[in-house]
């Protein structure tokens, strides 16, 4: 008897049935490197998303996906000088956490900008832009607003604000208000009310109590919050109440989301979750995006709060964060078929730029607001004008960044640049703050072109170059350390200096809520000159072993 016929056919039917149970998994961070403080919205099925951007222009970038899985971003919201004044403001200043949400055929994004106007609503009938310029809320004492639409076309705005008669009665002692919003006019009305002291139980002190956010479910309101600082304490927790006005009576197996009770010695820690936002799915299912923090060692991170994915699962009528496990998984298994042939945003991935399109690809940012034409893209090269103002300013250098995407990885370009003087210097930059970053670049020294490698002002090494030729420059990361490479042929890179401490330029080191950017960046360090810079392509390769 011939069994192979057999034998094919149960393994054909097999491998129908593999392909059917086998779950695809999507990769967490969603959102690897500085995307901190996620709100996320649905239309139909179209899912938007966005982040704070602190003193980064463009402001607020927003990102689109048809399946929570492959993101691309479609713009920024506040792409237009007009829209957004960042001059002055410190890196972790600008634009603190904004909502995004859909609504009767607008998207609405609240959001506060610290030190210049506090906060603003913007609307769009399309979230790739134009958005309108901001309208300020000046009633709105306090950060991190967040929007909510009822039955009957009643909005609400609802954000973290100072103590009651704004007396604290411990460190860290905030609430979280609620006022009515006139969509037609974008105004403030009425008085505040205060939905929540201090956080989910009073006597016990609970601090930082922010990121509000109310979304209705089975005729009960829903209000989940973040508490405990946005640092290793990080966590999230949900009230609910029968009204939109409360009282809002806390869940009492709070948090729903946290990682600081876990070992923090277990391998490839993820840790400070929080800030979170829900959605639901099409089809009833329900997700969070949240921050949170990858550490190379102990609470040392370069890659500043991301942007991750978790399952919501409801329970006696009680969402919780992450289901049935403690740690937050870099994987989770989702009904989509994931397309590795798309632009990638997260996992192991290679973006390369010739600079052979029309504009900058959207994933570069620069420190603060443009207001000037310092840069121009002619050819397939990047053209920079060298500016007097230093990244170790407050102002607009020339300064083009590219997000340190994960613990491991590199950025490299070329470059052709003829200095003349030693204030002149452009080159390769990673950089956290205006005072904690390390450059990588050529200048003259005595007449002659040299490379030199810089600690903020601090010159750590510097080496002649023997010819005027296009340049190559490489800044590889390593968890706690940084190398740097040059090269003038085409695979041969040439060590200046390796395992320079990564700390430096840590959350915990450098402080602020930001993360690590490469910069192709350029100065004429304070004087006037006519220099430009040409860069030729732009590489960033990421090479986290958690994705293997």
């Amino acid at each position: 008897m011939n069994v192979f016929p057999k034998i094919i056919l149960s393994l054909f039917f097999c491998s129908i049935s593999l392909n059917i149970v086998v779950a695809q998994y999507f990769q967490n961070p969603v959102l690897p490197g500085f995307y901190p403080d996620p709100s996320i919205c649905r239309n139909g099925k179209d899912y938007y998303l966005t982040v704070s951007s602190f003193a980064y222009y463009p402001g607020l970038p927003v990102f689109h996906s048809k399946d929570l899985v492959h993101w691309k971003q479609i713009g920024a919201a506040l792409n237009r000088p007009e829209q957004l004044n960042l001059d002055s403001a410190g890196v972790s200043r600008g634009l603190f956490a904004p909502t995004i949400r859909y609504h009767n055929g607008f998207y609405y994004i609240v959001c506060t900008l610290v030190d210049k106007g506090g906060n603003f609503i913007i609307r769009a009938t399309n979230p790739k832009g134009p958005w309108t310029d901001p309208v300020w809320l000046p009633e709105i004492n306090g950060i991190d607003p967040s929007l909510f639409f009822d039955q009957n076309d009643n909005a609400y705005i609802i954000y973290n604000s100072i103590p009651p008669e704004n007396k604290s009665v411990y460190s860290g002692h905030r609430t979280i208000r609620m006022n009515h919003l006139d969509l037609k006019n974008l105004k403030v009305i009425g008085e505040n009310k205060i939905l929540v002291n201090g956080g989910t139980d009073i006597t016990k002190n609970p601090v930082w109590i922010e990121a509000p956010h109310i979304f209705k479910k089975d005729g009960f309101y829903y209000l989940i919050c973040a508490e405990g600082g946005t640092g290793y304490n990080h966590s999230e927790v949900v009230f609910q109440s029968e009204q939109v006005e409360g009282p809002y009576l806390p869940f009492s197996g709070n948090p729903i989301l946290t990682q600081r009770d876990l070992d923090k010695n277990r391998p490839n820690p993820i840790t400070s979750t929080g800030h979170a936002d829900f959605v639901e799915t099409p089809d009833g299912n329900w997700w969070a995006v949240f921050l949170g923090c990858r550490p190379y060692t102990g609470d040392y991170y370069n890659t500043g709060r991301e942007t991750f994915m978790a399952p919501v699962a409801w329970q006696n009528g009680w969402p919780i964060i992450n289901p049935n496990q403690q740690e937050v998984q870099y994987q989770y298994p989702i009904g989509v078929k994931i397309n590795r042939k798309k632009e990638q945003l997260n996992g192991n991935f290679l973006f390369k730029d010739d600079f052979n399109q029309p504009g900058l690809h959207n994933r570069y940012q620069f420190l603060r607001t443009v207001r000037k034409n310092w840069y121009t893209l002619q050819k397939g090269k990047l053209i920079m004008d060298l500016q007097p103002e230093t990244c170790a300013g407050k102002m607009n250098p020339s300064f083009v960044g590219f997000r340190q995407s994960h613990l491991k990885g590199y950025a490299a370009t070329e470059m052709d640049f003829q200095p003349t003087k030693e204030n002149e210097k452009a080159g390769l930059l990673v950089f956290q703050n205006e005072t904690h970053h390390y450059f990588l670049g050529k200048s003259v020294f005595a007449g002659k072109p040299v490379l030199e490698l810089y600690q903020n002002d601090s010159l750590l090494t510097r080496l002649p170059l023997s010819n005027h030729k296009p340049i190559r420059l490489k800044i590889v990361s390593d968890g706690n350390t940084y190398s740097f490479y040059y090269g003038i042929k085409k695979h041969q890179w040439i060590l200046v200096k390796n395992n320079l401490d990564a700390k430096f330029l840590s959350t915990q080191q450098a402080g602020g809520f930001v993360g690590c950017f490469y910069a192709m960046y350029a100065s004429s360090n304070h004087l006037e000159t006519n220099q430009k810079v040409q860069y030729n392509w732009f590489l960033s390769e990421n090479q986290d072993n958690i994705y293997k």
